[in-house]
């Protein structure tokens, strides 16, 4: 990879965490496939040569078990769920450029080959481990038929993972007080021989690789502490039956679903290339290409993917890539969780909006591309409720970007015909520049949000400016400046219609089309946001159309209908089992917010609290704990010690001279043998600092 900026002379390849075959989709699933899909279309708009891969993750215990209780094979079971995805992802303009799926001969290939390099290079060996075990049943217990606690937080976790705590990756044998999910008896551990890659043996590259990744923050922090710490190796091996062989005649063990998932990117680059030919693309250049004159090898891997897998690819992904001679990620893009109406989806509740019942309702596929792509940070958690997907398709692509396409174009055409013959003002031609250079500042800044707000600003722009010069009332008395608005104004119509097709890739077809673009809007790039509009067009219609208020208290009602009548056959305590490997998990495991507080407080018990500016000296990890940092903050009066559980999660070495609010008159405590006198406040699961906007210095109260 290199690390110049986009477009580059290298291939890029973007992929999406794998959907785990295991159930419907909903729209909280859908947030990062279309981020992938936008991500990768912006890059082809900046001449960026891009294959964009994903696959359906077919193996694990959870496919096994679902496929038993319906009476078929695990493959059966697994293809009928892929072909689902390989349907769906289309109607939501998420265009593969291959989708295949981790059973399939490419995978099994790719995957033995990989392992047995792996093994051929020294970084695989044998050990023998404690397993569990089920008596009742006299069977092994695979990690998704084990519970119990995790050894690291205390948190109830599941065998491979501690998901409800710390999020850790558990390996066979580590989980205390096992029990068998089959029999809900306590299991017990048996001694049986495994195989390991040696993870150690990467710890250095790792630290270097974790500091040149590009991406979104959070998988550049979270995973610190793991590459840091004690680095250990993992068992790749399980003892079932589903899944990809372990390539040994002496070996009746599959491989760990994690191994080959992440493989699948590459399987699914080279069934790409197979299809249209390395001339079009070649998957070895991308994956494993030759040095340059700078050093740099290969193409411009991009992963996007839920943040609850980062550590699978910010840790054991790069480490066997670089084992089997492969070249390593460029970037890893993670994004949050979404939330419905404040809380987490609830597949066993039937609270969700799902993929099927979205389209159902008749809406266009844009409009939740719109929503789900620039409705926060893509590492935010974001919350989606019809109020409010309303509220932005009515204001902004109805009233901003279709308000100015429809107004300008139609007034373009009965006056003139089509593009007046003017040429395009300076003023005009700079903003549309500046609109292009935001668009590819984006991209190069992995920002889905700001690629798509480029555009809607430039489209706001364009109500602005046809707004002010009013060429309804130049025709007459000055038509040759009329015709000057209306050049600009359909020339702004065309860039939008270009720089917004990633994210509205159908309604930017239509707009293209209306401005008498020749061909697809996907097969131009930026440029032709400054190229001559045609000269004459048709008469336009409009983009889009208003959601009614009614529209949403209807489909409020069904929601709550739908999960009342869940409820009713549903033990309320009983909690989702979140029981994919793949992304589709990644988006079950979403944020529930708190409800607000009943009880009120006065105005003289909310003067009692000292919050202050402050500004962060010094920041360093604490010594053996995994989420807290000791942190020097200047508060004006004097300089405080405090603790703060942001290890994890921000760039302690960025942090001196970041203005944050603290809560002064907090009593001190001692957090791992360190005193914390104040609390730094920060919001959400990420610990986003909460800072000022202006230069309010240190020291200044928060009233």
């Amino acid at each position: 990879m290199s690390h110049e900026e986009f477009p580059t002379d290298r291939p890029a390849v973007v992929t999406c965490g794998l959907p785990y075959a295991n159930g419907d989709l909903h729209i909280g699933h859908l947030r990062t496939y279309v981020g992938g899909d936008v991500y990768a279309r912006a890059l082809r708009k900046l001449g960026q040569e891009t294959a964009f891969v994903s696959g359906s993750d077919m193996h694990g215990t959870p496919v096994a078990v679902n496929a038993e209780q319906e009476g078929v094979s695990p493959e059966a079971f697994a293809l009928e769920w892929h072909e689902t995805y390989e349907a769906t992802f289309p109607k939501f303009g998420v265009d593969f450029d291959n989708y295949g799926h981790t059973h399939d001969a490419t995978n099994v290939e790719t995957t033995t080959e990989l392992v047995r390099t792996l093994e051929e290079n020294g970084h695989v060996y044998e050990k023998e481990i404690m397993v569990a075990y089920d008596p009742a049943e006299e069977q092994s217990l695979p990690d998704r038929y084990v519970e119990g606690t995790c050894p690291y937080c205390g948190a109830r976790a599941r065998g491979d993972e501690c998901d409800e705590g710390c999020g850790r990756h558990l390996e066979p044998g580590e989980i205390e007080d096992p029990e068998s999910t089959i029999t809900g008896n306590p299991a017990e551990y048996r001694e049986q021989t495994h195989k390991f890659f040696r993870v150690s043996d990467f710890q250095e590259y790792l630290g270097e690789f974790i500091d040149r990744l590009e991406g979104t923050p959070n998988a550049r922090n979270q995973p610190r502490e793991w590459i840091e710490g004690e680095l250990r190796d993992w068992c790749i091996t399980r003892d079932m039956d589903w899944g990809i062989d372990y390539p040994s005649e002496e070996s009746d063990l599959v491989l760990y679903v994690w191994v080959d998932a992440p493989i699948e990117y590459l399987s699914s680059t080279k069934q790409y290339t197979e299809r249209v030919g390395a001339d079009v693309f070649d998957w070895a250049e991308a994956w494993k290409g030759s040095p340059d004159e700078h050093g740099e090898s290969g193409g411009e891997i991009v992963h996007v993917i839920g943040r609850d897998i980062i550590q699978h690819h910010t840790v054991f992904w790069p480490a066997m890539l670089r084992g089997a001679d492969y070249d390593e990620p460029r970037a890893v893009m993670a994004s949050g969780f979404i939330t419905l109406n404040g809380e987490g989806f609830s597949t066993s509740r039937n609270r969700a909006v799902w993929a099927d019942e979205y389209l159902d309702e008749g809406f266009e596929p844009d409009l939740l591309r719109y929503y789900l792509a620039t409705n926060g940070g893509f590492q935010q958690d974001v919350d989606f409720s019809w109020e409010r997907f309303r509220e932005r398709v009515n204001n902004e692509l109805v009233g901003t970007v279709g308000n100015f396409a429809y107004r300008s174009l139609l007034f373009a055409y009965r006056e003139f015909g089509g593009t007046p013959d003017a040429d395009l003002s300076p003023e005009v031609r700079e903003r549309i520049e500046d609109a292009v250079d935001d668009f590819a500042a984006a991209v190069n800044d992995y920002s889905v949000r700001d690629a798509g707000d480029a555009a809607v600003a430039l489209a706001g722009f364009g109500n602005e400016y046809i707004q002010q010069n009013e060429p309804w009332n130049l025709v007459d008395d000055d038509p040759e400046r009329a015709a000057q608005v209306l050049r600009d104004c359909v020339q702004v119509a065309k860039a939008v219609a270009v720089l917004f097709a990633p994210v509205a890739p159908d309604t930017c077809e239509r707009l293209w089309s209306q401005v008498g673009g020749e061909g697809s809007v996907h097969d131009v790039t930026v440029d032709a946001a400054l190229e001559a509009p045609a000269a004459t067009f048709d008469e336009p219609d409009e983009l889009y159309e208003k959601i009614p208020a009614e529209r949403v208290e209807e489909l409020n009602a069904k929601l709550d209908e739908r999960v009342e009548a869940a409820a009713s056959g549903t033990d309320e305590s009983e909690a989702d089992e979140g029981d994919a490997d793949g992304d589709v998990a990644a988006d079950e495991a979403t944020l529930d917010l708190d409800p607000l507080e009943a009880e009120r407080i006065g105005f003289e018990e909310f003067e009692s609290l000292d919050v202050r500016v402050g500004e962060i000296l010094e920041a360093e990890g604490i010594e053996g704990a995994d989420k807290l940092a000791r942190l020097v903050v200047d508060i004006g009066v004097e300089e405080r010690q405090i603790v703060a559980g942001i290890k994890q999660l921000h760039d302690l070495e960025a942090l001196p001279g970041t203005r944050v609010i603290v809560l002064a008159n907090l009593e001190r405590a001692e957090l791992f043998g360190v005193e914390s006198n104040g609390m730094v406040l920060a919001a959400g699961e990420e610990a986003d600092l909460l800072t000022t906007v202006d230069d309010a210095v240190p020291g200044e109260r928060v009233r």
